[in-house]
C-alpha cells in the first residue's frame, strides 16, 4: 500500500522522474503476489494505481541501490537494520518522519482488517517521507 501511495504522491507532484520506488517485505511469504484484496479494495477506492505490483523480499543489494529504506514497524526495522551490513541507505521508521503521531507504528491490516485506518497513517507518513526528501535533495 505505501509503495502504490508514495508513487500516486510522486506523480501528482510532477516528480517521478527524480525517484526510483519500490517495495519488498523481510519475509518471503506472498513472493511474486499482487496486493491483499482488501489493500486493492481501499486503493480503488482513492483511485490509486496499484498495476504491476508484486511482492519481492528485500535483499542485499537494496541497502545500495535505494537512498531510504522505509519500515513500517519496529520488528521491520530491526530486521532490516540487521539485514543492511551498514550500507548507505538510510533505514527509516515511516511513521517516525510524522512528528505529532503518538502511535509510531503502522498496523498490519492483514491482522486488523482496518485497511481504511492504515492507508490513512501510510498516507501521513508517506507525505512526511516525500517533504523530507524534496527538502533534502532541494527539489522544489
Amino acid at each position: 500500500m505505501a509503495e502504490a501511495v508514495f508513487r500516486h504522491m510522486v506523480a501528482a507532484e510532477g516528480l517521478a522522474d527524480h525517484f526510483l520506488i519500490d517495495s519488498a517485505g523481510t519475509g518471503n511469504w506472498h513472493i511474486g503476489k499482487p496486493p491483499h484484496h482488501g489493500t486493492r479494495g481501499i486503493l480503488d477506492q482513492y483511485g490509486i494505481s496499484y498495476e504491476g505490483l508484486k511482492a519481492r523480499q528485500v535483499s542485499a543489494e537494496d541497502f545500495s541501490e535505494f537512498d531510504y529504506i522505509v519500515a513500517m514497524d519496529v520488528q521491520n526495522e530491526k530486521d532490516l537494520r540487521r539485514l543492511s551490513q551498514n550500507e548507505h541507505a538510510q533505514i527509516v521508521k515511516l511513521l517516525d518522519l510524522v512528528p505529532d503521531m503518538m502511535n509510531k507504528e503502522v498496523p498490519d491490516p492483514y491482522y486488523t482488517g482496518n485497511f481504511e485506518e492504515v492507508y490513512g497513517l501510510v498516507g501521513r507518513g508517506c507525505q512526511a517521507l516525500l517533504d523530507r526528501i524534496r527538502q533534502e535533495a532541494q527539489l522544489d
